[in-house]
């Protein structure tokens, strides 16, 4: 190596962002291991490279004695003095045994270890980039499926979109350009794994953050969504300003916010609704579009029966039950439905119930009613106030 190497090395350390000094340190591992393995040694051997000319030495770390007995670890003292007349017996002295042929190996050794730590660094800068955008959005092109996973070029590497992460309403078409919610970025051997995700319900709060300022700034919060990727999502929002409409806000005028985040979802449905800390308002709330009567509470195993008109009940339940599914996993609340009709049934049967019970007092009472009049006595009359 040389003057011009070492220079080298400074330019990658401006460009890759790698220190010289961690560079040379490899490098002398590293030519040390190509000495052990090209020329073998069993002493304690070490190699230097200069900083400012890039000279390599390799040396021999040896005790001073006044008899050799071991050539790998001892060098005789008569020896040693001829270098520094101050050495005595028992002092450590290094001995240079660079081999003659040695500096191809260096050169070889050297290149492969520059290109292995400039390879490594670029693996833990786009590490440090993608690991900053993890539970975030990030556009990508699809590239391939493979194993039922889906590749995406994102640029400057490819994220892997799980079958588990996938929409199957979506067409996942190559050269296609879509957003993705970065789920997870890992440091692997082999570079960065990068997990995507088109179902998660935090892209749909990703994309709102982006459509809508309110929410960006704090003034609008999304306090919950529950989503049926591909299908419908509820969303529950809550307004830090009572001049602002956390709906409308999400909304937008002629609903041009909302609709951007529909297109990007491929025409999902989405209900926006109005959070709130009433457990009975919240759940009515969560029923939309279907309009709800009562909402009675059951705090103890928080669970909810729900009355609504008889003609809106399937509206309520919605296809397959999904509505009524959703207004659950959305409220965190059990929710039973009922229709106007069935509830009135449920109360008649439970008055009904309730009138079969006599109380034992009302019995002894209406058994001395039944004696006087055998007998032929007027039951008392009761005190005037």
């Amino acid at each position: 190596m040389n003057v011009e190497f070492m220079y080298a090395l400074e330019q990658i350390e401006k460009e890759k962002g790698i220190k010289k000094d961690i560079l040379i340190s490899a490098m002398e591992e590293a030519l040390l291991s190509a000495y052990r393995k090209n020329f073998g040694s069993d002493g304690d051997v070490r190699v230097h490279i200069d900083s400012e000319n890039g000279n390599i030495k390799v040396v021999a770390i040896k005790v001073v004695v006044d008899e050799v007995t071991d050539n790998a670890n001892q060098i005789s003292l008569d020896q040693a003095v001829r270098s520094d007349p101050t050495i005595v017996a028992g002092d450590m002295v290094q001995v240079e045994i660079t081999p003659g042929r040695f500096g191809r190996i260096a050169a070889q050794t050297a290149k492969q270890v520059v290109m292995q730590r400039i390879r490594e660094a670029e693996k833990n800068v786009i590490f440090e980039e993608f690991y900053n955008k993890e539970n975030d959005i990030i556009t990508g092109i699809i590239q391939s499926t493979e194993r039922r996973n889906v590749v995406v070029d994102l640029g400057k590497i490819d994220g892997v979109m799980p079958f588990s992460e996938q929409v199957a309403s979506e067409n996942y078409s190559f050269n296609k350009r879509m957003k993705f919610y970065v789920l997870e970025v890992k440091n692997q051997n082999r570079g960065p794994s990068i997990l995507l995700s088109r179902s998660h319900p935090s892209l749909v709060k990703r994309l709102f953050e982006m459509e809508v300022p309110e929410i960006f700034n704090g003034t609008v919060e999304i306090k919950s969504i529950a989503r049926e990727a591909g299908l419908r999502t509820k969303m529950a929002v809550w307004s830090n300003d009572p001049n602002v409409d956390p709906v409308g806000a999400c909304v937008g005028q002629r609903g041009t916010r909302v609709q951007s985040v529909v297109d990007e979802l491929n025409d999902e449905k989405i209900d926006i609704l109005k959070w709130s800390a009433n457990p009975a308002e919240y759940i009515s709330n969560s029923l939309s579009p279907s309009a709800v009567i009562r909402v009675e509470i059951y705090e103890e195993d928080k669970s909810a029966r729900v009355t609504v008109p008889d003609h809106q009940l399937s509206l309520a339940i919605g296809k397959e039950g999904q509505n009524a599914r959703l207004a659950a996993r959305l409220t965190g609340w059990k929710i039973d439905i009922k229709s106007e009709s069935q509830m009135r049934k449920i109360l008649e049967e439970e008055l009904f119930a309730g009138n079969l019970f006599i109380d034992p007092e009302e019995v002894e009472r209406r058994q001395g009613e039944t004696e006087q009049e055998d007998s032929g006595e007027e039951p008392d009359e009761l005190d005037e106030e």
